[in-house]
């Protein structure tokens, strides 16, 4: 049941997703050997919530209870395993998973993870680690399927990870080419929008049973049944039965099925099969009861995913690329607030701001980023009103975390007068467990300005033109934070800048303009070059081109050719001359196009940082701009911390509104051998080598891959690596070239496509940001994945109107001390979750018996932590070592650490009692869990962690007097203007 494709959440809900759960609770209680599955946890927890009666609810727990009833993945959606990055892959099964075991003290064991576009290597590594025995999929290359299925492959031992290896593997069932649909055995008929039939009478799709009918019938599914054994080598065959929006009339369903199952089993030894209902539980213990041996896959992931050999679904890369944006912007921001809030509560909460209030700000924006991870949601795959429904989500619950940090903020800042305001306060907070060295951007409405930090002292700033906003300034503030810290600046006007005054302030950058030059060849010595400097690269621009000509790299004292234009594909609108892209399919005409004339360029140099402004014109006298590529180098020097700032080249594009059936990519050719050979990230968890694939047709889109975070071409010498903070799609084409797609607008005659709405005619603008870095293989391999978590999540900024009496004087509130990892591992995530089950599971059964009729309340004093090792084994020579830290040490700033317990990855499972099934494989028996990747149990408050190791605790502090009572969600302590205005902080704004 799609979250969101066509129709909105709420439209599905009442046309026909609450009358599944209705209807076949009904049905399942009717008779015993019917059974269900159920996958995506939205909607039936708005079932559950609000439209379940008491007696179904006790119907529910008895069907879980005997097995009837089944729920598979568990997560908030089916997720997407392309774009979505793996942070809130976890996310949302962790808020399905938390819900499921919370109310009914059930734990997923297996994944129906069969609707996403193309399987990727990290998800079968997840599902491992959150407990589950077997992975099913089912959208892989339409060739690859085939082969598989006429070897018997369509079952294997997928070890995802190859580092973790054996230790993370899981049992992988493909769907052979019949899919997930039982074409021709659905009776409940179509679901009716906006509203399902007062009546509930609906149209059937399949003739319903009767005796004279019946032959066909049989003759049908055993004909299907034995064609699909033939691929499988047990002699158990899942036949699935179902399809979208199916079962919202189960009576009609199992009414036709029973009879049908009960004549093939009388007439079994005739027929040659028996058949029964089963949840995917009764049909992979009868697999695994079979103890044959099975094949290990090792080459990674499943992608792209071509349904035909003109079908490519590499466009959806870039679909929507403007909700690509807000879903990543939305998940940086509930990262921070998780940590923020968690600091604030531990080791002791104020008492200006209601914890429940709180809570529930941060579970809104938990849910809309869940939600939003959907396979037709992240993607950009589904329709306006949708989009428009995810956006909403997300926008209002970033608001309410934003007045939750807000809040927090206030309440350890003093309150300012009434006087007039002359300039800004701003709290910068860094989420990271690193100290960060970076330049946090903020607009201000003038010119001359003197930047304070909390102890009074002048800080290095520079002011600039805003290249936005007309009338406004850019304000680049250098600032060095400790681990999950606040830093504290007052930004006042003043007379003067340090160029023309005594008086220390903000030094104001100076612009040069270069008029606009056509792309026109020229020899090698006729290039006119100039040239912008750091301590680490050298950026060489053409001033007949105002192109990017070369980079020198100054640890390996190399000059690489870098020249980057944006181009565009050109896509077919009419089926009758051929193929057409679309919101999920790329399918260019031809090769791209440059579409531009001419070039125009700024460059604004400054103390602090330069940037270059390039500016793509289509005609000769336009005056507005389709393309733009703002490019910044920050003057720091590499002692002094600030190597990750140094090595970077920021680059934020400009991008739209793009003509009519056109799909933009920005094209970074290079002096670089990489023989088209690329390699693409896997959800940010892990990298794929990519090598260019030779195909007769529609090669260019069946050469995409995703790049959720990151992508890099290299030769023997050097690397060029791009770190993206949303997801794209990326592809070699030529020697030495990457090019990312940033944006699409499509329209087709489609009937299909025009009736729902599914055209992609995405009139925006959009302004993607890649950070760029160029150096030896050990060099980039070093920083690249700390690079990408600091442009994931940059410091948080707030801003407040700051009066002629006001200042700031944290002092007050003692800083808390830093959360300081060590640089091979990454605070994955540090919140309190409200969870109000016992982490004993007998206690938490019991419970469970005790209160089905109340609703604990939220547990505010466990917190969850989740810690991620960054590199691959072997990797690099230091970082790729096992790390030993003391939880201890680590969060002595939040308090004593009374106890830890190491959990699943979901924290539904006590790490020392999940256990989840062998299987043998075909490969020796010294080759078995081979990986030297061993992972050692928690002792004490002491933990070792080994490489790409995901490890989640639970953390218990010694309690303190305000959380002796833990308080029920979304229900203030306090007076109802307190909900109005929770902490009185909306003075404060997101100034990041």
């Amino acid at each position: 049941m799609d979250v969101g494709w066509i129709y909105t959440v709420q439209e599905s809900l009442r046309a026909y997703a609450a009358n599944v759960y209705t209807t076949v609770v009904e049905q399942l209680m009717l008779q015993k050997q019917r059974r269900f599955i159920a996958v995506e946890q939205e909607y039936f927890r708005l079932w559950w919530d609000g439209i379940a009666s008491y007696r179904q609810k006790r119907q529910v727990r008895h069907l879980l209870a005997t097995r009837r009833l089944e729920f598979v993945i568990g997560g908030q959606v089916m997720h997407d395993e392309t774009v979505a990055h793996f942070d809130d892959q976890i996310l949302q099964l962790t808020e399905g998973h938390g819900f499921l075991y919370e109310t009914f003290g059930i734990r997923p064991r297996f994944s129906w993870q069969i609707d996403s576009f193309g399987a990727s290597a990290t998800t079968p590594t997840l599902f491992a680690l959150a407990g589950f025995h077997a992975h099913v999929i089912s959208r892989i290359d339409y060739a690859l399927k085939d082969t598989m299925q006429n070897s018997q492959g369509l079952q294997f031992v997928w070890r995802g990870s190859p580092t973790l290896s054996a230790q993370q593997e899981i049992f992988t069932h493909v769907l052979d080419q019949y899919n997930y649909c039982s074409e021709g055995f659905n009776w409940d008929g179509t679901a009716v929008f906006p509203n399902s039939p007062p009546d509930r009478v609906f149209h059937p799709k399949s003739v319903p049973i009767t005796w004279n009918n019946i032959n066909y019938y049989v003759s049908l599914l055993v004909d299907n049944v034995k064609e699909r054994a033939t691929w499988f080598r047990t002699p158990h065959l899942l036949w699935p039965w179902g399809c979208d929006k199916q079962f919202f009339n189960a009576s009609l369903q199992f009414s036709n099925m029973d009879p049908l199952l009960d004549f093939i089993n009388s007439n079994s030894s005739k027929l040659g099969i028996s058949v029964e209902y089963a949840t995917l539980a009764d049909y992979f213990e009868a697999v695994q009861a079979h103890n044959a041996s099975w094949r290990v896959h090792t080459h990674g992931d499943f992608l792209p995913y071509s349904s035909d050999p003109f079908q490519a679904w590499t466009g959806f890369y870039a679909s929507r690329s403007g909700l690509k944006a807000l879903a990543r912007r939305a998940s940086a921001l509930l990262y921070a607030g998780e940590s923020m809030f968690t600091r604030y509560m531990w080791p002791a909460p104020h008492q200006h701001l209601d914890p429940a209030w709180a809570l529930k700000q941060l579970q809104r924006l938990r849910w809309a980023v869940s939600e939003v991870q959907h396979h037709d949601a992240i993607t950009g795959t589904q329709s306006p009103k949708v989009r428009d429904m995810h956006e909403e989500n997300l926008s209002s619950g970033m608001q309410g975390v934003q007045e939750l940090m807000a809040s927090i903020v206030r309440d350890r800042t003093p309150a300012h007068s009434d006087q007039e305001p002359v300039g800004h306060s701003a709290v910068v907070y860094n989420p990271l467990a690193w100290t960060v060295t970076t330049i946090v951007t903020l607009t201000v409405g003038f010119s001359r300005v003197s930047v304070t930090d909390e102890s009074g002292q002048q800080v290095a700033a520079q002011i600039q033109e805003s290249k936005k906003t007309q009338s406004a300034y850019d304000l680049h503030v250098l600032t060095t934070i400790p681990g999950l810290s606040y830093r504290y600046y007052s930004i006042r006007s003043t007379e003067g800048t340090q160029e023309e005054t005594n008086q220390l302030g903000a030094s104001l950058a100076r612009t040069s303009n270069f008029g606009r030059k056509k792309k026109t060849p020229a020899r090698p010595r006729d290039r006119h070059l100039i040239h912008v400097e750091n301590d680490c690269y050298t950026v060489f621009l053409d001033r007949d081109t105002n192109l990017l000509h070369s980079i020198w790299e100054r640890g390996s004292n190399r000059t690489v050719q870098v020249t980057q234009e944006f181009m565009e594909y050109h896509a077919n609108a009419d089926l009758k001359y051929g193929f057409v892209s679309d919101n999920f399919v790329f399918m260019p005409i031809d090769s791209a196009k440059r579409p531009w004339n001419s070039v125009g360029m700024q460059i604004v140099a400054g103390k602090l940082m330069t940037e270059i402004r390039q500016y793509f014109y289509r005609k000769v006298g336009d005056r507005n701009h389709t393309y733009a590529i703002y490019s910044r180098l920050a003057h720091v020097p590499l002692a002094q911390g600030a190597e990750l700032l140094c090595r970077r080249i920021e680059q934020e594009y400009r991008v739209g509104p793009l003509e009519l059936n056109r799909e933009a990519i920005l094209r970074t050719s290079t002096s670089l051998h990489n023989k088209q050979v690329l390699h693409s990230d896997n959800n940010g968890y892990q990298m794929q080598r990519r090598v260019f694939q030779k195909y007769s047709s529609n090669g260019i889109a069946r050469n995409y891959y995703p790049m959720a975070q990151s992508a890099f071409i290299e030769d023997g010498r050097s690397r060029l690596v791009l770190l993206s903070k949303q997801a794209h799609g990326v592809s070699s084409q030529e020697n030495g070239q990457v090019e990312v797609m940033l944006h699409r607008r499509l329209w087709n005659n489609f009937d299909w496509a025009l009736d729902y709405d599914l055209t992609l005619n995405d009139t925006s603008t959009v302004y993607p940001v890649l950070w760029l870095l160029l150096g030896p293989q050990s060099l980039t391999t070093r920083l690249r994945q700390r690079c990408g978590l600091a442009l994931q999540h940059a410091p948080v900024v707030l801003l407040r109107e700051l009066n002629e009496s006001a200042q700031i004087f944290p002092g007050s509130q003692r800083q808390q001390e830093a959360v300081t990892l060590p640089p091979s591992l990454h605070l994955q995530i540090l919140s309190i979750p409200g969870w109000n089950y016992s982490s004993n599971h007998t206690e938490h059964l019991q419970d469970l018996q005790k209160r089905h009729r109340g609703k604990a309340k939220a547990d505010l004093r466990r917190v969850l932590l989740r810690l991620h090792h960054l590199y691959e084994e072997g990797e690099d020579p230091v970082l790729s070592q096992p790390v030993r830290v003391n939880l201890q040490a680590v969060l002595q700033g939040l308090g004593s650490v009374g106890a830890v317990e190491e959990r699943s990855l979901t924290g539904t499972w006590d790490g020392n009692t999940l256990h989840r099934w062998s299987w043998r494989t075909q490969e020796p028996p010294h080759h078995r869990g081979s990986s030297r990747s061993h992972s050692t149990p928690l002792q004490g408050t002491k933990v070792t962690i080994y490489p790409k190791e995901i490890r989640t605790f639970f953390i218990h502090f010694r309690s303190h007097e305000s959380l002796a009572d833990s308080v029920a969600p979304g229900r203030p302590q306090e007076s109802q203007k307190k909900e109005d205005d929770p902490g009185h902080g909306k003075a404060w704004r997101d100034g990041g």
